[in-house]
């Protein structure tokens, strides 16, 4: 029971911290957007929202109520929302094969200087690195369209 009561306590002023939005600033300038306050950085809040009680239920009606689609709110037909779904989709797909493609050219590129010393390596293995990313999130942006 008293392990309960611990994790229990420890774990509401997470809960509390995940619906508040914080820009920090530091000593430097730099400006961080974050869920959680920064040590040794200036920060200031700019949202809280209080959690909602249940998925779908009261609080996302009283977000829907709150800001209503304007009367003059341009709206688009189904067909042509298809055609720029198509669209979008013919365009990931390209710059998914462009992805692919330079993926390629970065591992060839690596491979071609592999007796090269570690520092002149690294950044070939940055690039590769940084490429597969990118297909990844490509995958994963087709993947979610409908």
């Amino acid at each position: 029971m008293k392990k309960t009561l611990l994790v229990l306590s420890l774990a509401l002023p997470l809960a509390a911290a995940a619906n508040t939005l914080y820009k920090c600033t530091d000593d430097s300038g730099v400006v961080l957007y974050t869920n959680q306050k920064a040590p040794k950085k200036s920060c200031i809040v700019l949202s809280q929202t209080s959690p909602a009680s249940s998925p779908g239920g009261s609080g996302a009606k009283q977000r829907a109520a709150a800001a209503p689609t304007p009367g003059d709110f341009p709206r688009v037909s189904g067909n042509e929302q298809k055609a720029r779904d198509g669209d979008r989709r013919a365009i990931l797909d390209k710059e998914l094969a462009t992805e692919l493609q330079n993926a390629e050219k970065a591992k060839k590129a690596l491979l071609d200087a592999g007796s090269q010393p570690v520092d002149k390596l690294q950044p070939l293995r940055d690039t590769v690195a940084l490429h597969e990313r990118n297909v990844e999130s490509l995958k994963k942006e087709l993947g979610n369209l409908r």
